[in-house]
């Protein structure tokens, strides 16, 4: 089952990753969603 995501959640996980230089491994562990849902 896919899970919906709001893009406003998905800007802010990209945000994050360019801007802050956060990896995706961190951001998937703090926002509990797997690293796979958010590499672009």
């Amino acid at each position: 089952m896919q899970k919906y995501y709001e893009e406003e959640f998905k800007k802010k996980i990209v945000r994050l990753h360019l801007e802050e230089g956060r990896t995706l491994k961190s951001l998937a562990e703090e926002y509990r969603v797997s690293k796979a849902a958010i590499y672009i």
